[in-house]
């Protein structure tokens, strides 16, 4: 089953009611449905559906998706998607913070190629800033305040840093009512070079802050950001994150978010491009689906 009809068949579920009623819509088996939620929660990489035996219910990844994937759907079947449109023909060069490549931008390029097969795509997930005219790409996403440029530049976005562990960790070990706290407590680290990390607190002030950080004992530490995920979900410990690294395990409640009173200084998100490369078709297209959609997922937090 391509992707496509994976998102018909997904849809159709969510409008009327349950998997198998979209199945018996499109003639296909109950199994063929519960197949197009595997392809789309595997190509997502987010729980979509929560079924019980009376009803079943979107999560709020799920939500967004659905929401994403039909309008797809709609300009497919009005042709909204006009032919010079369908048949694009060229590659886009992307480049995007390793993590957050990997969970926002990574769909979001396969959704656009399932809906222009003329289009290739090659995607650069690497931790540091790309020279876009020396290196040859079209598109750059951003996490960081933006320097004076030349490059024009479209905001879609914020994100903020969270603490969070999993249940089964706060379960054992209780949670942190103030910064202070952390002390007490196991912490992961994203600093492979010593057993202390510097988070985004104010200590002696006892909240958040993104002009202070403070000193914490991280017992385990890792310079990935996926292996300090992974370790957190495992219930290793707290961990410090960027909110989309961690909205998803969050909202199927693999993770629950710590010390939510403090306050939060946002992160800007960007889409930083030359303008010479924005005047190719393929590339302006993609803009243009890619600013709306990335928007709507870092307002929901997804």
């Amino acid at each position: 089953m391509d992707r496509l009809d994976a998102m018909r068949m997904i849809v159709a579920a969510v409008e009327q009611g349950s998997l198998s009623a979209a199945a018996r819509r499109y003639g296909r088996s109950p199994a063929a449905a519960t197949r197009a939620l595997a392809v789309l929660e595997r190509h997502t990489g987010c729980v979509l559906l929560l079924r019980s035996t009376r009803k079943l219910s979107l999560t709020p990844a799920g939500q967004h998706h659905v929401e994403v994937w039909r309008d797809v759907l709609a300009r497919l079947d009005d042709g909204e998607i006009d032919a010079t449109e369908a048949n694009l023909q060229g590659q886009i060069v992307i480049t995007a913070p390793e993590l957050f490549g990997r969970l926002q931008v990574m769909p979001l390029v396969e959704e656009f190629l399932d809906t222009h097969p003329g289009v290739s795509a090659r995607v650069l997930l690497v931790n540091r800033v790309v020279n876009l005219t020396g290196e040859g790409v079209d598109l750059a996403v951003r996490l960081a305040p933006l320097p004076d440029s030349t490059l024009k530049a479209i905001k879609v976005g914020d994100i903020t840093t969270m603490f969070c562990a999993s249940p089964s960790y706060l379960e054992k070990n209780g949670a942190p009512a103030t910064p202070q706290d952390l002390a007490d407590h196991e912490c992961i680290g994203l600093n492979a070079e010593g057993d202390h990390d510097m988070w985004p607190i104010d200590a002696a002030q006892g909240r958040r802050s993104s002009a202070r950080s403070s000193q914490v004992y991280t017992r385990l530490s890792t310079n990935s950001a996926a292996g300090a995920l992974d370790a957190a979900l495992r219930g290793r410990g707290i961990m410090c994150a960027r909110s989309y690294q961690v909205a998803g395990h969050i909202a199927a409640g693999r993770l629950v978010p710590l010390l939510t009173d403090l306050d939060a200084s946002p992160t800007p998100v960007h889409l930083v491009f030359p303008s010479s490369r924005s005047q190719k078709g393929v590339v302006r297209t993609f803009i243009n689906y890619l600013v709306p959609v990335l928007r709507q997922q870092l307002r929901f937090g997804v």
